[in-house]
């Protein structure tokens, strides 16, 4: 049988085709080659004759021991950048710098500075670059930071746990009243608890901004806000559908805890935002704020348990959940506590406060559910006075009680 040449061409041609994998890495090496080009020749425009980008950012100011003042300041702008002077109260002082000579971009460094500072007062220091920029910080209140020793770590694990777990145990034991109440009753309550859920998420949402601003601009910290939120978001809804298709069998009483343990998650990152705000107050040396603190949030997180309770009403958990409960909203606390005051970081911090807005978020998405089911089964709409009431009193509630926390 003789085969047609235009057959046998085409066979041909498709024995020597490459492999699909080489059509995708040719153009990735062809982008790397044209991106090496671009650096080496500086886009084409030559040497630059403009003065350099200079952006250094003081991350942390310690007081490590007295007569001593540490920064970690890190090169935030595209280009190298040297810390030729330092001034301490309008006065060139002598320091030094680890690792010393130029930061490349993104490099951090530690300035230690042997200055006198005096307990109680406030300093101001501005860093100088080798071109002549300033970079000004300061150092509100001089006290001795917090040292990483035994007895400073369990003075603040009592502060946590005065903030995040006592207050959360107390409101679960309204645990037994809300079994008590109605359909209604307990459709309020669950709004309520999308209430206080929903300012949880403006409040981080506008810490989290706050706390962005300070991080090294290179960084984008502000923009990682709402993708990392929505990313947590979509991630633990993926998650808790795939756990409810294995456990059809219990779903009520384990979509029930579940939803709980989810609840209980996302207020302890929301916790964790609240101890770093102690710990970093008590490392700037702002103990009364950090007294207010303390305060305004234990009477604050106490309506927080009442959220965690709200899914439970139909169930009898082990009293062993409630610990665990109470554990998870609350602990985050101490740990906050402790990274605020001994290794507190702005753009950590930030991403910690968007993972909780997102933890938030999808628990919001599954109490609607709870709520819009229940209403359903009794001819009603998801959003009737009954919830519209419940949600506008947690917020209304977490407003008033935040008004006890110092701003």
């Amino acid at each position: 049988m003789i085969v047609p040449a235009e057959t046998t061409n085409s066979e041909a041609r498709a024995g020597f085709s490459p492999p699909p994998l080489l059509w995708a890495i040719v153009p990735l090496l062809l982008l790397a080659a044209v991106l090496v080009l671009i650096v080496r020749t500086n886009g084409g425009l030559g040497d630059r004759t403009v003065p350099p980008i200079e952006t250094l950012s003081v991350q942390r100011v310690v007081l490590p021991a007295a007569g001593l003042i540490e920064l970690e300041v890190v090169n935030g702008g595209p280009d190298p950048i040297t810390v030729a002077q330092v001034l301490v109260d309008d006065a060139y002082w002598q320091f030094t710098m680890e690792p010393a000579g130029t930061l490349d971009r993104l490099q951090s460094a530690t300035v230690s500075i042997p200055y006198p500072w005096v307990e109680g007062e406030a300093h101001a220091i501005a860093l100088i670059s080798a071109t002549g920029f300033l970079f000004d910080t300061a150092v509100p209140v001089a006290i001795e930071s917090p040292q990483a020793d035994q007895e400073s770590f369990l003075r603040f694990a009592l502060v946590g746990f005065y903030v995040g777990i006592v207050p959360v145990a107390l409101g679960l034991l309204w645990y037994p009243f809300l079994r008590r109440l109605g359909r209604n009753g307990m459709n309020f309550v669950l709004a309520l608890t999308i209430g206080l859920l929903a300012f949880l998420v403006v409040d981080m949402w506008g810490a989290a901004q706050e706390t962005a601003a300070a991080t090294v601009g290179a960084l984008d910290a502000p923009l990682l806000i709402p993708l990392i939120a929505l990313l947590t978001m979509g991630l633990l809804i993926v998650v808790g559908q795939s756990f409810r298709r294995r456990n059809q069998h219990r779903r009520e009483e384990r979509g029930a805890l579940t939803l709980s343990y989810e609840i209980a998650l996302g207020i302890g990152l929301h916790n964790l935002g609240e101890g770093l705000a102690i710990g970093a107050a008590f490392a700037l040396g702002e103990a009364a704020l950090g007294v207010f603190l303390i305060l305004g949030f234990t009477l604050h997180n106490v309506t927080e348990g009442i959220g965690i309770a709200a899914p439970l009403v139909k169930n009898r958990p082990a009293l062993l959940h409630f610990v665990g409960l109470a554990a998870l909203a609350g602990a985050p606390a101490i740990l906050g506590t402790w990274i605020g005051a001994f290794v507190y970081s702005p753009f950590w911090t930030t991403i910690f406060l968007a993972v909780g807005i997102g933890a938030i978020l999808q628990v919001i998405v599954e109490v609607s559910r709870l709520i819009r089911r229940s209403q359903e089964r009794a001819g009603e709409p998801l959003l009737g006075w009954q919830t519209f009431a419940g949600a506008a009193a947690g917020v209304a509630l977490m407003y008033l009680t935040a008004l006890l926390v110092a701003a």
